[in-house]
């Protein structure tokens, strides 16, 4: 019976050694820098990718598969002894010196790699579909299909998209998509001209905030240097309080659709469309474009004078006037006799002509 004791105790014993070996041994392993294979991270630029409805055993065994987690098992049982088993979807950067350890928290943490996109303000809805289906590592929903699919995926209470997506950086993550960016850019210009309104000018010729965004889309179009937009909203605001047309080009451009070849002639300013201000009164049924958050506040804080009428100098900013005849005198001083650098707007906007 002695015997039996002492030998059950030496046996316990090596187990408690072996065990705490063992566990000593994967304790370190856990902590070691990881021998990232040169070939794998070539390949992948770096970047391990995990996918939508994967768990912590699968992204295990690919792991080992790849060469990156020598004991997927311990790796795994580790993570469900210390509670960090929800990984997060997205790309993860493979770093010099990460340890099994380190990457597994980055997984749980969601320290993915991002990245970004430009919406610029004056653009159309569909150079921002242009812009969204350029980026690589974002998955195109939307492509190929037409206003009316778009927005019954997007399942926004519009009716027409121009306009109605704020211009701004958005950061993403792979696996997000077009739709995931316009629905929170619409987010955005929803909170932005909800704010502009409540804190709006008084006796302005709107009756509802759709009216500011339509307005704020042909400030943002004829704008050329950022101190003239309330100038340039004051002088639409008074000529629709006048009852006079707007005559403003960039509403023609936009009526003109896949016709506009880059210039607008006569003919064009007479050609009737739901669009051209030089035919119709009062504004455009839409906006003709993305206006950024400082159109929208000059469209609803215009300055105040007695301008009428502006042109464009060549420089990027306008001449503003008062009476028809000063404004045709500008009109001959600064349009008919242009520069080889004459420009009416920035690069990013639609070239104009006069108002």
């Amino acid at each position: 019976m002695r015997k039996l004791i002492v030998t059950l105790s030496l046996f316990l014993a090596f187990v408690v050694v072996l065990s705490g070996a063992v566990g000593a041994y994967f304790w370190q392993w856990l902590n070691a820098p990881i021998a990232y294979q040169a070939q794998y991270l070539q390949s992948v630029n770096n970047v391990y990718r995990v996918e939508r409805g994967s768990n912590l055993t699968q992204i295990a065994n690919v792991l080992a598969r790849e060469q990156i987690i020598e004991w997927p098992k311990v790796w795994v049982l580790y993570a469900r002894a210390s509670q960090k088993t929800a990984v997060k979807v997205g790309e993860y950067k493979l770093l010099a010196g990460d340890t099994p350890l380190v990457l597994l928290n980055r997984l749980v943490s969601g320290d993915v790699v991002s990245y970004s996109v430009t919406l610029i303000e004056g653009s159309t809805f569909k150079d921002f579909l242009t812009a969204l289906h350029a980026q690589e590592k974002l998955q195109k929903t939307l492509a190929r299909k037409t206003t009316e699919q778009i927005l019954a995926d997007l399942n926004l209470d519009i009716q027409h998209p121009e306009g109605w997506f704020f211009p701004d950086t958005y950061n993403y993550i792979a696996g997000d998509s077009d739709a995931d960016i316009l629905k929170r850019a619409h987010k955005t210009m929803r909170k932005v001209l909800d704010t502009q309104w409540q804190a709006r000018a008084q006796n302005l010729p709107y009756t509802q905030p759709y009216e500011a965004l339509i307005m704020a889309s042909i400030v943002e179009k004829e704008t050329g240097v950022p101190y003239e937009r309330d100038e340039i909203a004051g002088v639409f605001i008074r000529r629709l309080q006048k009852r006079m047309r707007l005559q403003t080009d960039p509403t023609v451009i936009y009526g003109m659709g896949e016709n506009y070849a880059g210039n607008i002639t006569r003919k064009d300013l007479r050609t009737p469309t739901p669009y051209n201000t030089y035919v119709i009164k009062g504004l455009p049924p839409t906006p003709i474009a993305m206006p950024g958050k400082e159109a929208i506040y000059a469209a609803l804080h215009p300055a105040d004078g007695e301008h009428l009428y502006f042109v464009a100098k060549g420089d990027g900013s306008h001449y503003f006037s008062s009476t028809l005849d000063e404004h045709l005198a500008a009109v001959a001083k600064y349009q008919k006799r242009r520069t080889s650098n004459y420009r009416s707007a920035p690069p990013v906007n639609t070239p104009t002509k006069n108002n």
